[in-house]
């Protein structure tokens, strides 16, 4: 069994399947603007970069093009109204989070998600109580790989970065935990690009489905 005193999770991908809200919204944006919705699978890679991601492969366009920042803050305005529509915790994931409440082991989450969309997210899924902390850009000067928001996320737990461990579903998630100290897990169900080979990314642990998760950390 994995010895820790603390869990920190990123979010979109890896704590939450938030991608079924964000492929609601794309499509609808693209029906507004008379164009053809994307694949599902295709949204769904596309998320772990975030609006600016999605707006890319949405559009072809890129954000240096004129309309590109209209047509981000277009779509965000419309996940707004749907962000939590069919976003749920990956399976498996609650038992975890279940066990770590009843073994009073805190957990909490280290996005760059905004606060506006992680904080409406999480208090419509019931989450945000019981979160020992939610680290988001909004509260600090660099977001992740900078290893700043997981060191902020100890402080407010009130826990050494050893004792910690990550979990995320891109390279940055991994090089923040891997700068700031502590041990790090790959989270292979999450939003991983084709292109990338997760082995690549060096985490102390890959784990290929969510619900395998409890047994590595609470079995083992």
């Amino acid at each position: 069994m994995v010895q820790f005193n603390a869990l920190l999770f990123d979010l979109d991908g890896t704590l939450l399947d938030t991608a079924p809200d964000f492929i609601t919204s794309i499509n609808l944006q693209l029906k507004a603007h008379n164009k053809a919705p994307l694949p599902a699978q295709l949204i769904r890679t596309s998320v772990t970069n975030g609006s600016v991601g999605l707006v890319q492969s949405a559009f072809k366009t890129t954000p240096e093009e004129p309309g590109f920042e209209a047509l981000r803050t277009e779509l965000l305005s419309i996940y707004l109204q749907h962000l939590a529509d069919d976003t749920a915790l990956f399976t498996g994931l609650k038992e975890l989070l279940d066990t770590c409440n009843n073994r009073s082991i805190p957990w909490g989450i280290v996005t760059n998600k905004p606060w506006l969309y992680t904080e409406a997210t999480l208090r419509q899924l019931h989450l945000l109580e019981p979160a020992a902390c939610v680290i988001c850009p909004d509260h600090v000067r660099l977001p992740k790989p900078n290893p700043e928001a997981l060191h902020l996320a100890c402080q407010q737990i009130g826990i050494e970065v050893g004792e910690c461990i990550f979990i995320g579903d891109h390279v940055r998630d991994i090089e923040a935990g891997k700068r700031a100290g502590m041990r790090t897990i790959a989270a292979g169900w999450g939003y991983i690009e084709e292109h990338e080979n997760i082995a690549d990314w060096n985490a102390d642990w890959i784990v290929e489905h969510s619900q395998d998760l409890y047994r590595l950390l609470f079995e083992d």
